[in-house]
């Protein structure tokens, strides 16, 4: 019995987990931006937490949204590629691996600022550079 005890005392979540799963429930407002097919929509499912229920979305490009905090930064920080290219030096032989993101879609916000998302470049900046031999 006291086994058993002690395992479902493992499995409760951590507070830090609540605090962050009730901020990620908070509902905010903005603009859903789909680069990759102007005008299109696009269809996801998104779950972030065990306890939580698979939601589905259906959002039109250039509309306003109401919509959880968590699907909004999901939106930002998941929808991009990476591309990837080799620089040639003047002889012709590759000497650096360049990385870009290429945003496929985003949310605008018409009301909050994520202070985690202010040090991410929005741009098409190098992220990667490596020198090959």
């Amino acid at each position: 019995m006291q086994q058993l005890n002690s395992e479902v005392k493992n499995k409760k979540p951590a507070k830090n987990l609540l605090w962050n799963r009730d901020k990620d429930r908070e509902i905010v407002k903005g603009m859903f931006k789909f680069y990759e097919v102007p005008g299109g929509v696009m269809s996801f499912v998104y779950r972030a937490y065990k306890q939580d229920k698979t939601e589905r979305y259906d959002l039109v490009d250039g509309e306003i949204y109401s919509i959880p905090l968590g699907v909004a930064r999901h939106l930002n920080k998941n929808g991009w590629y990476p591309i990837h290219a080799y620089a040639m030096n003047e002889v012709g032989v590759p000497t650096m691996k360049l990385g870009q993101k290429k945003r496929r879609f985003g949310f605008q916000s018409l009301e909050f600022v994520d202070i985690d998302d202010l040090s991410e470049d929005r741009g098409n900046s190098i992220i990667t550079v490596e020198h090959m031999r």
